[in-house]
């Protein structure tokens, strides 16, 4: 009973370092802590709640559809899905080694023994004669053999070891579920980013057809004023160029089209051809789409919310806990084991009293000499929790890098489709300006094509402002770690 209590009490010791969360650092606002030009570093309503389900933001019916889609159906997210549920099954099976084993096992045989194998030469040695051969006769006669029985056993856990293997199991689940995350916020935003990729290159097609026709009609112009010889031959040679280049930019556009297209279709787990209907053009879609507004929440928020942040931050604490696993190693290790059967050569007399057989008592393993190879590994794990440390901290900076570059991409996107909005205004009063001197009569129609032209050119530009606002917005979320729980 001492020697029993003494086992329990040790079984209360746990060797290794406990793992200390580390501490992450973080702006006290989103103006601090960031690099590039002071007019970029000003955020608009960063402190408002954020919206977990950012995308909606848009007011999108078909991306909100896509999005649904693909995080049910994207391979990506299955293959990280299938991971977690590895890395729980193999934390199941680290928490069963904290409890008794019992296993059931039984056995039925036809056995012979052999006249002359060293199990006989006893016999043969002592008896000789007719007695000699009459009693190998009978031990080389085939029998039955029936025995069944249970063993049960169970490693005292002296030093810790089961404990935190246990331990670094759980953080090992807690890292692919912040995987898992990670997976779920890069289709979002991939999504997103492609969706609105091709939106853009939509509407510059759309664009692009608009300035062909109005350059066609200006070729038509210019080879009438040459014919009529007040131009000479060299106007019509460059807007026949300027006519071929739009061309050719349309034929680059569609060629765009379709990449946007089949990487929305693989985040989705479909083949190309696809959901045509939804992904095809749909007219003046820059104009559908909301422009959503940005409420990056708090910077405390984001060492909570990067499931890269937190998966590094798990990985470390396996690596700690595994350094006890190592240590415990060091150590004797005693294992409680018991068996109760039945062992017998006669099929009738199984289960009776006399045929039963069991045994108990502890086995101890202690290690004597190894050459250091105990101590090797506890020096590699101590290792890698150092590299799991630095990998923790270079993943906090990398963080927060690429939430700088986001923010400052978003900012110059807004600041720059601000300016986009003026030339598309500017633009179109200049052409109400010229196709009212035309109607009266105080210019050609040659320049309200000219500044036709230049309104189609100052849409496209703000095609493409608009969509990188779209994106931009898209990367703070993805670069803050908004996703929904």
């Amino acid at each position: 009973m001492p020697a029993l209590a003494l086992m329990l009490a040790l079984s209360g010791c746990t060797v290794g370092p406990d793992y200390q969360k580390p501490q992450v650092d973080h702006p006290s606002d989103w103006s601090a802590w960031r690099s590039g030009d002071a007019s970029l570093h000003q955020l608009p309503g960063s402190d408002a709640q954020i919206n977990a389900r950012w995308w909606e933001s848009y007011q999108d019916p078909i991306l909100n559809q896509l999005v649904t889609k693909a995080l049910s159906a994207s391979p990506d997210l299955k293959t990280a899905a299938l991971n977690f549920a590895a890395a729980r099954a193999q934390g199941s099976q680290a928490s069963a080694a904290q409890l008794p084993e019992a296993t059931l096992s039984g056995k039925v045989s036809r056995e012979k023994t052999s006249e002359k194998g060293s199990g006989t030469r006893l016999i043969s040695e002592v008896y000789s004669g007719t007695n000699a051969d009459s009693l190998l006769d009978m031990f080389g006669q085939p029998y039955s053999w029936y025995q069944a029985g249970v063993d049960f056993s169970w490693e005292i856990d002296l030093w810790g070891h089961v404990r935190r293997a246990v331990e670094a199991a759980g953080a090992d689940t807690e890292a692919q579920k912040a995987l898992l995350a990670q997976a779920q916020l890069s289709i979002i935003s991939d999504v997103v980013t492609n969706y609105y990729t091709l939106r853009d290159i939509q509407q510059q097609i759309v664009l692009a057809k608009e300035d062909e026709r109005s350059m066609d009609e200006r070729l038509i112009l210019i080879r009438a004023q040459t014919q009529g010889g007040s131009l000479d031959y060299s106007a019509l040679e460059r807007q026949q160029s300027e006519l071929a280049a739009t061309r050719a930019k349309q034929v680059d556009l569609r060629q765009q089209e379709g990449q946007p297209i089949n990487q929305i279709l693989l985040l989705l787990g479909e083949r190309p051809g696809e959901l045509q209907k939804e992904l095809g053009p749909q007219y003046n879609s820059a104009g559908q789409t909301a422009l959503p507004a940005l409420n990056a929440g708090l910077p405390s928020q984001v060492a909570i919310n990067r499931p890269d942040i937190r998966s590094a931050e798990a990985k470390l604490h396996a690596a700690t806990a595994r350094i006890g696993v190592a240590k415990a190693e060091l150590y004797p290790s005693i294992t409680l084991g018991g068996r109760f059967g039945y062992d017998t050569w006669k099929g009738s007399d199984f289960g009776q009293w006399g045929t039963r057989t069991w045994s108990i008592g502890p086995s101890l393993d202690l290690p004597l000499f190894d050459y250091g190879k105990r101590k090797s590994v506890v020096v590699l794990r101590e290792v890698e929790q150092q590299q799991a440390a630095v990998d923790f901290h270079k993943t906090v900076l990398k963080a927060w890098q690429e939430i700088d570059d986001a923010l400052n991409r978003y900012t110059a996107a807004q600041q720059k489709l601000h300016q986009q909005q003026q030339q598309v205004k500017s633009a179109e009063e200049a052409l109400s300006i010229t196709d009212a001197r035309y109607k009266g009569g105080m210019t050609d129609f040659i320049n309200v094509l000219d500044s036709q032209r230049s309104a189609i050119q100052a849409r496209t530009a703000l095609v493409d402002s608009e969509s990188e606002v779209r994106k931009a917005f898209a990367a703070v979320n993805r670069a803050t770690g908004n996703y929904p729980r």
